[in-house]
């Protein structure tokens, strides 16, 4: 299923602050759409309230064609898979495990989670401890956990933060890849060559 995004003069306002306004947007399928700006412009807040996790105080964010927000948990996990910038891990638990998280609200599928491991070029490491893994490693695994979904959309803040060049390179590889095959992926990014290289389009806030 193919998964389009139409952001219709969003507005958001937080904790009483504008964060957002007049935002017009429309994002299809087959899209990589590397999303950046300073500090506090609001690419998290845009990017949750896409993903349907914050509803808009003005205007609306649209999943093919059906309000983001007013989706149940287990129709939006169908749909679009969110990986936030805060990604902490609370338990000594395996790379797998950590890969199976990403289907907690969908059906077991194995052979999602074994595919998901080999896209980041983690079966090798798929039994060690997630709490033991590089920073890079530790990235991938999470992205891992996204790819497990098998949602046409995924949606990541910032996917290359504290990584090194080659990290944040395999990264950006494997967010380019799933769009290529058909998935809208939507990334905060901080590094402006990345997103020059491989991403489809490039949206400035």
């Amino acid at each position: 299923m193919a998964v389009d995004i139409r952001l219709e003069r969003l507005g958001l306002t937080l904790a009483g602050q504008p964060v957002l306004r007049d935002v017009d947007l429309c994002l299809r399928g087959g899209e990589f759409v590397a999303l950046v700006g300073p500090n506090g412009a609001g690419k998290s807040s845009l990017l949750r309230a896409a993903a349907g996790l914050l509803k808009p105080s003005a205007g609306e964010a649209l999943i093919n064609t059906r309000p983001a927000h007013g989706l149940t948990p287990a129709a939006r996990a169908k749909l679009v898979a969110y990986l936030p910038q805060a990604r902490p891990l609370a338990w000594g638990i395996s790379v797998e495990a950590v890969a199976k998280l990403g289907r907690h609200a969908l059906a077991e599928d194995p052979a999602a989670v074994d595919h998901a491991l080999a896209l980041c070029g983690l079966l090798p490491l798929r039994h060690r401890r997630a709490d033991r893994l590089s920073g890079g490693e530790l990235a991938r695994t999470q992205l891992a956990r996204a790819l497990a979904a098998g949602a046409p959309c995924l949606i990541v803040d910032e996917p290359t933060a504290a990584l090194d060049p080659l990290h944040a390179w395999n990264v950006m590889q494997i967010l380019a890849e799933q769009a290529a095959a058909g998935a809208l992926v939507i990334a905060a990014v901080h590094d402006l060559s990345l997103a020059a290289r491989f991403a489809s389009r490039i949206v400035v806030l």
